[in-house]
């Protein structure tokens, strides 16, 4: 009995994880009874992170574990270390493409969560690690360790269908009338963009992947596959299989954070909004939707409470936010306190004047209280959350 981790057998321009850890499970032998697989996402700013950033893990069962890693080592040499050493460029983004650098570990015990509660939030070396009792290849590792020390507090699942090899080139073909159909059961999640109405299901780009539905229970994972494969209006897959994953359990961020605006800088063209606060730079991004417009909204003097994470720049990426408390925005003349008419100047040091009754006031000003544009708490659309954001709405359910 062990765990099994696998990680970074993918680049921009092709492979993919899931599928190649699918593979490796479908070639154990009968001996080897296989849990429910685990499907990991990362801190997302890691330097040498994978196109989808996620890792895979597995808890495996038999009574002789060295026949087992035996056939692991012929695996590993004949399919998975061949996969290391590509690098592709992105069009999308500046930051440096590392070359597939595939990792493999066996543990006879599962490891200490910390370590996988570290590499949700932070960079994770392979220093940092536990030892594991076998382990292949290179920094792939880091992730497969963070996969299988993940302790399945909060849990959802996804099933993933791959892609027949020959369709790699051509467009996905999938059923949209089922698409439509399981996006109303109550255990699907994040299936459509409720604003566009656009399926959230398929990847775009070079992925084997054909599409990932998500769950909130595995029968539902397995069911909505099913149907969606089952359907002659969907291309045909090499395989499917459900996964356990730790998306949208909000693992990734630690305590709220309270603080007050000094000031905001608010991208000419992008709508960035860039936030200088006593408790450092924080940044909400116009994909962020209801953050960034909460975020416009604000000016020096408001306090905020937030959560998000740390970028490698030392910038929080808000991913919730709601205001505490407003500094004053403006101010206007006061109310007659006869007939409720808003007082008129009768000039310099002239004071003030009902326009109805006539009665005059001293001079004075009352503070007009803002109305942002949203109370409580918000968060991006669906369609622009991270992997790991737990909806606000289920913080809420008992």
């Amino acid at each position: 009995m062990g765990w099994l981790g696998l990680d970074d057998t993918d680049h921009l321009g092709g492979g993919c994880t899931t599928e190649v850890f699918d593979s490796l499970l479908r070639s154990l032998p009968s001996w080897v009874e296989v849990g429910v697989p685990r499907l990991v996402r990362l801190w997302p700013f890691a330097q040498k992170r994978t196109r989808g950033n996620a890792a895979l893990g597995v808890e495996l069962r038999c009574d002789d574990d060295s026949n087992l890693i035996d056939h692991l080592d012929v695996y590993w040499r004949e399919y998975i270390e061949p996969l290391g050493g590509f690098q592709s460029p992105s069009t999308i983004s500046s930051r440096v493409q590392v070359q597939s650098s595939p990792g493999m570990v066996w543990f006879s015990n599962r490891p200490d969560e910390r370590y996988y509660l570290d590499a949700v939030r932070k960079e994770v070396t392979l220093g940092d690690a536990p030892v594991p009792t076998k382990s292949w290849g290179g920094a792939g590792q880091i992730g497969a360790i963070a996969a299988v020390s993940w302790p399945l507090h909060r849990v959802t699942y996804e099933a993933i269908a791959w892609r027949k090899h020959e369709r790699y080139s051509m467009s996905r073909q999938i059923d949209s009338n089922v698409i439509d159909a399981i996006d109303g059961w109550p255990e699907i999640v994040f299936s459509r963009d409720p604003r566009k109405g656009t399926s959230l299901i398929a990847p775009r780009g070079q992925s084997p992947v054909l599409f990932g539905v998500r769950a909130r229970t595995y029968d539902g994972a397995e069911e909505a596959a099913s149907l969606l494969i089952a359907s002659e209006h969907t291309e045909e897959v090499e395989g499917f299989r459900v996964f356990a994953t730790n998306q949208a359990s909000g693992d990734h961020l630690g305590d709220s954070i309270h603080a007050k605006l000094l000031g905001l800088e608010v991208h000419p063209k992008r709508k960035h909004a860039r936030l200088d606060t006593d408790a450092g730079p924080m940044v909400a991004f116009f994909e962020g939707g209801p953050v960034n417009q909460l975020a416009r909204w604000l000016v020096a003097g408001d306090t905020i409470e937030v959560r998000g994470l740390l970028d490698t720049d030392g910038v929080l990426h808000i991913e919730q936010m709601q205001v505490i408390s407003f500094a004053p925005r403006r101010k206007q003349r006061p109310l007659c306190e006869d007939c409720s008419q808003r007082l008129k100047s009768m000039g310099a040091k002239q004071g003030l004047r009902c326009p109805s009754c006539r009665r005059r006031f001293e001079d004075d000003w009352v503070e007009i209280t803002p109305s942002p544009p949203f109370n409580g708490w918000v968060e991006p659309s669906v369609d622009a959350r991270r992997h790991l954001a737990r909806p606000l709405a289920w913080d809420d359910e008992k």
